[in-house]
């Protein structure tokens, strides 16, 4: 707002008033101009260093945890028979390795096994080596295929020790490391034949996560890089993980591609089903900064009000660089020992300078009628 006597503004406040020795600017910079030190501080007018600092760069995504696939057992049925014991009965249940998962009663089982022990019996009366050859073959054999069977090396161990020789019609499935039940399509009773699914355990000490990146931001993945992992969840707590798949094709709706995250998961705190916020954070070296705050767009070009002092501001036109969270990159224009406006609030107390200084500054740059630009009129 302007006016030729002293007024309020539309606000209520003292206008202030420009003088014509406020102008101390020289050519090809928009002139300084006075906002009093009192006013300022009316108005709430922040400052800021120009200061040389390190930029971190940040891609972020959005991603969905899901189950190591590598990770996930399935039991299926080698055997036909039924369910004798169930020791898990829900998806969800927390298993220690070598914990039982179920037993299953099998005729065939019992028949493979005691045809084994006899094996072993019949080996140990042969009196001489070529007398040992053929049930060894035949050992071999079967031991082969109580394997296939889903019969643990120690349970066949226990086969084999001289003492407790004994054939078993119930096979005791036991988990392979600790993990957590993922399904049990089954009930304690059930007859099963082969080719059933029993039961599914997933090991998630290691989880995946896929996040989606736009395209312009894959330049800068590289597999085995490392990356941050937070979650709603656990807030405050970050995890650590590595890039181990790039998608190399893109959804063409979307212009994104799929990015697989591995994360090391001990204490199981991650969950298939999570959202989760991935962070790659990349160190673009040093440069010297202003607060994004403190930049004025003009149209073309983008200016930042220098404290010269004694309320004295100058408006400067800057080159700015890339945005780094709250700060830009400047290219030209500011010293690293200058002080700025942080704040934009004053502008709207402080319009009449602020406008009369640009508009000074655009008849500055403006050709004088019939001069070329660049010659002396």
């Amino acid at each position: 707002e302007v006016s030729a006597k002293p007024a309020k503004d539309s606000m209520g406040m003292d206008m202030v008033p420009v003088y014509e020795n406020e102008k101390l600017g020289g050519a090809g910079q928009p002139s300084e101009f006075v906002v009093p030190v009192e006013r300022q501080q009316q108005i709430g007018v922040r400052y800021a260093k120009v200061e040389r600092k390190r930029l971190r760069h940040a891609v972020r995504a959005v991603g969905l945890i899901v189950p190591d696939k590598t990770r996930n057992w399935q039991f299926v049925s080698r055997v036909d028979g039924y369910i004798q014991k169930l020791d898990v009965s829900a998806p969800g249940e927390l298993v220690e390795k070598d914990a039982p998962l179920l037993s299953i009663y099998s005729p065939d089982l019992f028949t493979s096994e005691r045809e084994f022990v006899e094996l072993l019996r019949m080996r140990d009366r042969a009196k001489t080596k070529d007398a040992r050859e053929t049930p060894q073959r035949l050992i071999e054999a079967t031991r082969r295929r109580l394997q296939l069977w889903n019969v643990t090396e120690q349970q066949i161990a226990d086969l084999e020790k001289t003492k407790t020789r004994k054939a078993s019609d119930t096979l005791t499935l036991l988990s392979p490391f600790r993990g957590v039940v993922q399904s049990v399509p089954l009930e304690q009773g059930k007859n099963v034949k082969v080719g059933d699914m029993l039961v599914e355990v997933a090991d998630l000490s290691v989880v995946w996560v896929w996040a989606e990146f736009y395209e312009n931001e894959l330049p800068m993945l590289q597999v085995g890089q490392n990356i941050n992992i937070s979650t709603k969840s656990y807030p405050g707590e970050k995890f650590d993980g590595t890039i181990s798949v790039i998608n190399p094709f893109l959804d063409e709706a979307k212009r994104t591609a799929k990015v697989r995250i591995d994360i090391p998961n001990p204490d199981f705190k991650l969950r298939p089903g999570m959202y989760v916020n991935v962070e790659l954070g990349m160190d673009m070296g040093e440069a010297l900064t202003v607060p994004v705050s403190a930049v004025m767009p003009t149209g073309t070009r983008n200016v930042v009000f220098v404290d010269k002092g004694e309320g004295k501001l100058e408006p400067r036109i800057v080159e700015l660089g890339s945005k780094y969270g709250d700060s830009y990159e400047v290219k030209s224009g500011l010293q690293g020992d200058e002080r700025v406006i942080a704040s934009a609030n004053f502008l709207i107390d402080a319009e009449s300078k602020v406008q009369g200084a640009l508009r000074g500054f655009d008849e500055e740059q403006k050709p004088q009628e019939g001069v070329s630009p660049g010659s002396k009129p």
